[in-house]
């Protein structure tokens, strides 16, 4: 039976080979390289691709990525752990119809949801029309850095609901019972019991929404009207537009890193809190 299993896994592991090793691979070679990519012999090792990363400008923009996806992943939070607490104690037969509202829009294509807000945030957008009709001073939201964190905001916020929603939802009602009949109100059992509960959660949330918050180059290019540079942008810029590789595959290389330390950060944070959940117990 265990050979069996062992064959079993042999396309799971040629298909992560070449869809995951082997591109990672690639780049890592490039970044770490300088040359014409089209003449093999010209590629020589080189670290100067890292070494433009230190420029102010490119600095400014890893800053402002940073800080875009940050913004966006709290607003993600204060709006989607009030929605998911509302669903997990919603009747059992309304749930999923609450559920559905926020899988609707994943399943539409990304692009088209990006290309809707356009129609509603831009300038002669639906919005601004709306306000003029009845009387009211227009919007510059769009092209900007609140149109771009609102399209952050709605395009991965589902991505934040679902997991809280799931934590909520496998709650012990007796433990709720029990807080309450020792005495403590609604506020003292959220903070004392509830929100302990949901701390994996909100990681795994917290991480589903920056990862893609801090890598996206479709939304800040459209709905920040190409003024509004992430790192997202510059990386597709460096493929695409001016052909450096090496320097794309470097900021490629940089971003990875920097996610998986703030995914190590988020775990140590997780793993602290059950402990501290446990010794509470």
């Amino acid at each position: 039976m265990k050979n069996k299993s062992k064959y079993l896994a042999y396309p799971y592991v040629i298909w992560m080979a070449i869809f995951i090793v082997i591109p990672l691979v690639l780049v890592l070679y490039y970044s770490f390289t300088s040359g014409n990519i089209h003449d093999p012999g010209s590629l020589k090792f080189s670290v100067e691709s890292y070494g433009k990363f230190f420029d102010s400008l490119y600095l400014n923009i890893i800053i402002k990525s940073f800080w875009l996806a940050f913004l966006s992943t709290v607003l993600c939070l204060l709006f989607g752990y009030p929605v998911a607490f509302i669903i997990s104690r919603a009747k059992m037969k309304h749930r999923g119809l609450l559920l559905l509202f926020f899988l609707v829009p994943i399943w539409m294509n990304f692009l088209l949801r990006t290309y809707a807000w356009m129609a509603i945030l831009s300038p002669n957008g639906f919005l601004n029309r709306v306000l003029e009709m009845i009387g009211l001073p227009t919007l510059a939201i769009m092209p900007g850095q609140k149109a771009v964190v609102l399209g952050m905001v709605y395009n991965f916020l589902p991505f934040m609901v679902l997991p809280i929603y799931t934590v909520l939802a496998k709650i012990d009602k007796n433990v709720l019972e029990a807080a309450m009949d020792l005495g403590a109100n609604g506020l003292i059992t959220f903070v004392r019991v509830i929100l302990p509960q949901t701390i994996p959660g909100i990681v795994s949330g917290v991480t589903m929404v920056f990862m893609p918050a801090v890598s996206t180059f479709v939304i800040s290019r459209l709905l920040g009207g190409g003024k509004e540079l992430l790192i997202g942008n510059l990386i597709e810029q460096q493929f695409t537009v001016h052909r450096d590789w090496h320097f794309g595959s470097a900021l490629s290389i940089i971003l990875m890193v920097m996610i998986l330390i703030s995914m190590a950060v988020m775990s140590k944070v997780d793993a602290g809190n059950e402990q501290g959940g446990a010794a509470l117990w």
